[in-house]
């Protein structure tokens, strides 16, 4: 298990006086790292395809751009739904449930005979991917120390970056032989690795206390906590707020940015892999950097310096048309764009009681994914009439909202115990 996780093990070095990292610990860090890295996967896969089924299937770039909308809403409803039975049934149940339910549609994909079905089986597949995160981080917040919170979060994240890799290695292998139907097929196979990693992997200590308690009194999930007091209500608003920026610029950007290279620029196929592997190690180290920064400096000076660097950057690289300058600055735009997901199932876990934890997880991080949903759709109508440099560099402005929600909105959170 240690050595699956080499590079997040700098992460947590181990200071005097600090209890040593358990296997369970460890354990629970690799089944949502796994996870999550179907996240990527999935998404990554559907990037690199979109040229692919747009010719195969004849669509315009708006409905090329709504296959990724509506995998989003369908992530959307599943983590609403599973985040709620986690909180009910146990995060590992209800983990392993939703990736089976992910592996399933997404192989029905490869067999879709037209935009419907597509649309249809990406809708559902979106369902079982929904509760991943939320899950995934809710299981690992629970089971690592505040010490180490954020950066434990930070090692979940860095799976999703592990699924872009895995994506561009089964697009570039099968896409040629088999085209996008077979590269959605393979897809399915780590997907069942994912599951085998978490089938036997014990309930959290906290949940189970949590669980007695709340069948002791026969009580219900209260869903008013998310809501329960103004303050409660701002910060609930502001998470929403910033996990829903970051997602529209992630998911944006990544989503056009290779058929942006390819169509606007006459990038090969080889340039726009090389483009998305040298981001995802920015978002890799950016990721890694984020977690450690916010258990040793704070969550909100971490979160506001990060954004405002991503407004900085997006603006910049969207002006560029040069291989090597594009090369570079993905780098450093992956570093910061990306690198905020290293702490937001640490400073969410930290605002919600046990009882409530999956649900407000689920609930805040995928309401931020529907409204990032809309990020491909709105890119593709924009480019309808403008280039798809113009249309991604107007993300740029979003990022200084965000900033503006961590001042205003969100307590900080270092070093607190979770309830």
């Amino acid at each position: 298990m240690e050595n699956q996780s080499l590079e997040t093990n700098n992460m947590f070095e181990e200071m005097p006086g600090d209890k040593k990292i358990t296997k369970y610990q460890w354990q629970t860090l690799w089944a949502s790292f796994t996870g999550y890295a179907m996240d990527g996967l999935d998404m990554m896969i559907l990037a690199f395809a979109l040229p692919l089924i747009s010719s195969d299937l004849g669509l315009n770039s708006a409905e090329a751009g709504f296959i990724s909308t509506i995998t989003l809403i369908g992530t959307v409803i599943g983590g609403y739904i599973f985040g709620a039975l986690a909180d009910i049934y146990g995060r590992v149940k209800i983990f392993s449930l939703t990736i089976l339910i992910f592996s399933v549609f997404t192989g029905l994909c490869a067999i879709a005979s037209n935009i419907f079905w597509l649309d249809l089986f990406r809708l559902l597949s979106g369902l079982g991917i929904g509760g991943e995160f939320g899950i995934g981080m809710t299981l690992v917040s629970e089971t690592w120390s505040k010490k180490y919170r954020s950066r434990a979060t930070a090692g979940v994240a860095v799976g999703f970056q592990v699924g872009i890799v895995l994506a561009t290695i089964c697009v570039m292998l099968i896409a040629p032989h088999f085209g996008w139907r077979g590269v959605f097929l393979i897809g399915v196979l780590p997907a069942l690795f994912a599951w085998w990693s978490r089938r036997k992997l014990d309930e959290p200590e906290l949940w189970k206390k949590s669980n007695q308690a709340r069948k002791a009194n026969d009580r219900k999930i209260p869903l008013k906590q998310l809501f329960d007091s103004p303050k409660r209500v701002g910060i609930t608003l502001g998470l929403i707020l910033i996990t829903g920026v970051q997602n529209f610029g992630f998911y944006a950007i990544m989503t056009w940015s290779p058929t942006m290279l390819a169509d606007q620029f006459n990038f090969s196929f080889s340039d726009t892999t090389s483009w998305t592997v040298v981001t995802t190690i920015g978002m890799i180290l950016g990721i890694i950097v984020f977690g450690y920064l916010s258990d040793k400096w704070g969550r909100k000076p971490s979160y506001i310096i990060f954004q405002l660097a991503s407004a900085i950057i997006v603006w910049i690289f969207f002006q560029q048309s040069a291989f090597a300058l594009l090369l570079l600055l993905g780098a450093i735009m992956g570093f910061f764009v990306n690198g905020m997901m290293g702490g937001y199932g640490a400073w969410m876990a930290e605002h919600y009681s046990t009882e409530i934890r999956s649900t407000a997880e689920n609930f805040i991080f995928n309401s931020g994914k529907g409204i990032a949903g809309f990020g491909p759709f709105i890119i593709g109508y924009l480019a309808l009439k403008h280039s798809l440099s113009y249309s991604l560099g107007l993300i740029s402005g979003i990022y200084f909202l965000a900033a503006i929600a961590v001042v205003l909105l969100i307590p900080e959170t270092k070093g607190k115990e979770l309830e």
